[in-house]
């Protein structure tokens, strides 16, 4: 894709919005922000077993980090948690632009970063449970 290929592409994720909206029976909730320009991002997940099913957010902030958590939760939706550990900044790359991501790289990667936290804390909480310990409550931000 050219620049503006890619710019159009950001446009239309943060104009229409895909998975925008909160899960209220998710089985992981976890927010995550980007402090130097006030970025909040929530991402919920439901799964059958390592495989996502559901995957939708919430969020306000910059035009790069809204579109990046609607690209993200279209990606994501089937994937495995090993699939979205796996993922990396050259997946943002081949979404947004390498002008874009090198430009504005905790924006364009703020998304990706909570999605691969709370696949982590889904993952951990669930080998918690299997040895009869409580999961860990991570604090969020709620947007």
């Amino acid at each position: 894709m050219d620049r503006q290929a890619y710019i159009d592409h950001i446009l239309d994720h943060y104009q229409h919005p895909r998975h925008k909206q909160r899960m209220e029976d998710a089985d992981i909730q976890l927010g995550g922000g980007n402090p130097g320009c006030g970025d909040l991002i929530t991402v919920y997940l439901k799964t059958d077993g390592d495989r996502i099913t559901e995957i939708t957010f919430e969020g306000e902030g910059c035009t790069i980090s809204q579109a990046g958590g609607s690209i993200i939760a279209e990606l994501a939706q089937g994937m495995t948690l090993e699939e979205v550990r796996e993922l990396g900044v050259n997946t943002m790359v081949d979404e947004m632009g390498d002008d874009i991501v090198k430009s504005r790289v905790r924006c364009a990667t703020l998304a990706l970063g909570t999605l691969q936290a709370a696949a982590k804390q889904l993952q951990s909480n669930r080998d918690r449970a299997a040895v009869g310990l409580p999961p860990i409550e991570t604090p969020g931000f709620e947007v």
